[in-house]
């Protein structure tokens, strides 16, 4: 596998000090993916071509070539040239033969949000026999304005990503990797949980730890005025319904990361607030987003996070006015599915449940969701707005709970909204 970088720059032949590289020297290290070679092509100071020849048909053995061979670049480390570093380069990235195993626009999804300027040409199987399709590789030009450190990073992470293949165990050290490498811009990428799932191995729980991670927390001070994103207005939808139902004790089952617990505690409308997780993780930082620790002994009587399953009876979770289930039943296994129904309807039995969920026929008018991909890598299962309301009818209808179901967020006419909620109330209470 070829990779080619074309730089202008003030004086171009200077790149050779951020590679750690001497242009006049051809070298060549062998590697646990086979030989690797570097040299330049063409030096001179307004144009200088950097060539990486690696003994290997893998997308991730070129990318740990890379990580080997241009560790003090990928650190951004130059001790001759320190000012470098920082320096933004006009860059022409050519991977002659690239894997790409996806949708034919997988690589302009990838980079195209980076700020690259993408150019994925499809190599096809036999240029003789056009009948026979293409192959599973292109020709991928990238072009763009980055320091060499964020281009190489950028290869780094994506490329095993086009190619779908780790060819080399994956385990918690690599979750690290791509939290270091990533950290600054894969949090904001529309496709993070994609990149993630691809980079990882499709291994969930490492993704999730990578993700917790990866997601920063908006602090409030830095908000600006803007619509409100969906999981703004599923947190306001949610707030409204238990406020309708007169609950003054509230369980957030799922709470994740705290968003909707910050929410709950900051109204006085809420006597008791307990957050639960399965994930100690989310716990952690649900502490962290509430500021737990800073809080009075008045105030931190509000509220408690205990760790806790879904699907499983937890006496700690009885006797409350209200349960919310906020994105939490489509991340269980469907044959799971009774168990949670059992331990929230039959056993907690609160006066009211509230489960909000995505609504999968909406999942058309997402432009980077591929036909009938989930829109989470840690979804089990999506229910159809008719399988919604089915489901509800029969949990209500088995456990005495009458129920309504209503929509958050835009509303499509032939699709719906991107959110259904549910609003379970006892039927003893309704009457």
């Amino acid at each position: 596998m070829t990779a080619n970088a074309t730089t202008d720059f003030p004086d171009a032949s200077d790149i050779g000090y951020l590679l750690h590289k001497h242009p006049d020297r051809v070298q060549t290290r062998n590697l646990p993916m086979g030989n690797t070679t570097v040299l330049y092509p063409e030096v001179s100071a307004t144009r200088t071509t950097v060539a990486v020849l690696a003994d290997t048909d893998a997308a991730s053995g070129l990318a740990v070539a890379l990580s080997r061979l241009f560790k003090q670049t990928l650190a951004g480390v130059c001790g001759h040239r320190p000012e470098l570093v920082s320096a933004a380069i006009d860059l022409t990235i050519a991977l002659p033969a690239a894997p790409s195993r996806g949708a034919g626009d997988l690589a302009s999804r990838m980079f195209g949000p980076l700020g690259w300027g993408v150019q994925a040409t499809p190599i096809p199987l036999d240029s003789t026999q056009p009948q026979w399709g293409d192959s599973e590789y292109i020709d991928l030009v990238l072009t763009g304005t980055f320091t060499l450190s964020a281009a190489l990073r950028h290869l780094y992470v994506l490329l095993p990503v086009l190619d779908d293949a780790k060819h080399y165990w994956v385990g918690e050290d690599e979750a690290d990797k791509l939290v270091r490498a990533a950290g600054d811009w894969l949090g904001d990428h529309p496709e993070s949980a994609l990149i993630a799932s691809r980079y990882l191995a499709h291994r969930r729980e490492l993704v999730a730890s990578a993700l917790d991670r990866l997601v920063p927390d908006v602090p409030d001070d830095v908000a600006t005025p803007r619509d409100p994103t969906l999981a703004e207005q599923r947190v306001r939808a949610v707030l409204a319904a238990l406020a309708g139902v007169g609950a003054k004790s509230v369980i957030d089952l799922g709470c994740g990361e705290g968003r909707l617990l910050r929410e709950l505690f900051a109204t006085n409308d809420f006597e008791r607030i307990v957050g639960a997780d399965v994930s100690d993780r989310a716990l952690a930082k649900a502490q962290r987003r509430l500021r737990l620790d800073d809080m009075s002994d008045r105030q931190r009587a509000r509220i408690e996070l205990v760790q806790s399953s879904a699907t499983y009876r937890d006496v700690r979770l009885h006797g409350f006015d209200a349960m919310v289930l906020m994105e939490v039943i489509e991340h269980v296994d469907l044959d799971r599915l009774p168990a949670l129904v059992r331990s929230v309807f039959l056993q907690a039995r609160p006066r009211a449940v509230l489960v909000t969920t995505p609504n999968s026929e909406y999942n058309v008018l997402y432009p980077g969701l591929e036909p009938g991909a989930f829109r989470h890598v840690d979804h089990r299962f999506e229910f159809t707005r008719a399988q919604f309301e089915q489901w509800c009818s029969s949990v209500a209808r088995e456990h005495a709970y009458a129920v309504r179901v209503e929509g958050i967020g835009p509303v499509d006419d032939m699709h719906g909204t991107p959110t259904e909620m549910a609003v379970f109330t006892r039927e003893e209470q309704s009457r």
